[in-house]
């Protein structure tokens, strides 16, 4: 499974940096939007990196946005992270409008780092760029 991320958005390291702390089985990988990996995954998905508002979740030929994306990840994680499923429970209708507005501001919200998110030494091999 593969996490396409925004590298430039403080909330979506910080994300990284979570997943990579508590995934411990290694099944994730990253790629950011910023990378030709990146890119080309969010093309292959129909979307473009210009004004992206969401996370994109890769496994193989299927791919999430939005809440749906975040859920799969944490039921990845196993638990406790995986009762997150509870919020299937909420119609994504209303998940998705919540988790788009927080990633409308999350610049403002949480900060922009003018440079990416470098992978940390002993996780490098799990970024695609």
């Amino acid at each position: 499974m593969i996490v396409v991320f925004d590298a430039r958005c403080l909330l979506c390291s910080r994300w990284v940096k979570f997943l990579l702390r508590f995934d411990r089985r290694g099944v994730l990988r990253f790629a950011s939007i910023q990378g030709a990996a990146g890119q080309a995954l969010l093309a292959a998905a129909g979307l473009r990196p210009d004004g992206l508002q969401t996370l994109l979740l890769v496994d193989g030929e299927r791919s999430w946005q939005h809440t749906a994306a975040v859920l799969r990840v944490l039921h990845v994680l196993g638990w406790p992270w995986r009762a997150a499923w509870l919020g299937w429970l909420v119609p994504g209708p209303l998940r998705d409008a919540a988790y788009r507005l927080v990633a409308r501001n999350r610049y403002a919200l949480f900060g922009k780092s003018e440079t990416c998110l470098l992978p940390p030494a002993d996780h490098s091999k799990r970024f695609l760029d």
